[in-house]
């Protein structure tokens, strides 16, 4: 199995290697980056599969650098912060961060947050190598998004992974309970507003690109899709 690759973003040197031996113990191959500057040329001379970025930063902080990742597939991010109230964790989640960790964090606790957003970032992308949303399509092979005029919208792995699990569930209606499942396991954030969030982002984008309602909510039952769907 090849080594998942991750770059620890923080400007704490020693909370960096901790992590990073850590991680490395448990067979991630890991780089480290001091700030916003490093973790841009690691991401362009390398491909990682996941990122882990502190929002405290002297100069850019890590919600500045997470809005200015503009790479398609984005790796997944997961913030880690000293701020931990529910709101500072909704604005992480609202500018596309795929989870979100108070500091000071158990390590054994990072670790599965880590396998959680890989495996949400991984699961069942390759079954079905394409699906098309009523001129919208899917690229699983490579997790990308194309709207009707075949350009391509960059998601979250997040996002991704929300809107996966409703093409797969074609118009069957999905509860959020089922969402977080679908998109994480047990090992997720499981509160309701994080889906909430990401479902809200997910339709601006694909609204500024077309009209039509592409997911309906059901009020006390969850979220579907509203487009025919196909297999191709």
């Amino acid at each position: 199995m090849t080594m998942r690759a991750i770059l620890i973003v923080d400007d704490d040197r020693e909370l960096r290697k901790l992590v990073a031996d850590f991680l490395v113990g448990h067979d991630f191959a890991v780089q480290q980056a001091a700030n916003a500057r490093e973790m841009r040329h690691a991401l362009q001379a390398a491909r990682f599969d996941l990122v882990i970025l502190d929002v405290m930063m002297p100069g850019e902080d890590g919600l500045s650098a997470l809005r200015g990742l503009d790479q398609s597939p984005r790796p997944p991010v997961i913030m880690l912060s000293a701020m931990g109230s529910d709101v500072d964790r909704i604005v992480g989640l609202e500018i596309g961060a795929d989870d979100y960790v108070a500091k000071p964090c158990n390590p054994r606790e990072l670790l599965a947050r880590v396998r959680a957003v890989l495996r949400r970032a991984e699961g069942g992308q390759f079954l079905q190598r394409q699906w098309h949303l009523s001129g919208w399509r899917m690229n699983c092979e490579t997790c990308e998004l194309f709207d009707p005029e075949d350009v391509l919208l960059p998601t979250t792995s997040k996002e991704w992974s929300l809107l996966l699990a409703l093409v797969e569930a074609r118009r069957r209606v999905l509860s959020r309970d089922e969402l977080i499942s679908r998109t994480g396991g047990e090992d997720a954030d499981s509160f309701d507003r994080a889906i909430d969030i990401s479902i809200s982002r997910l339709r601006r984008k694909m609204a500024a690109r077309d009209p039509r309602e592409i997911i309906r909510t059901v009020r006390g039952e969850g979220y579907g899709l509203a487009l025919d769907v196909t297999a191709g």
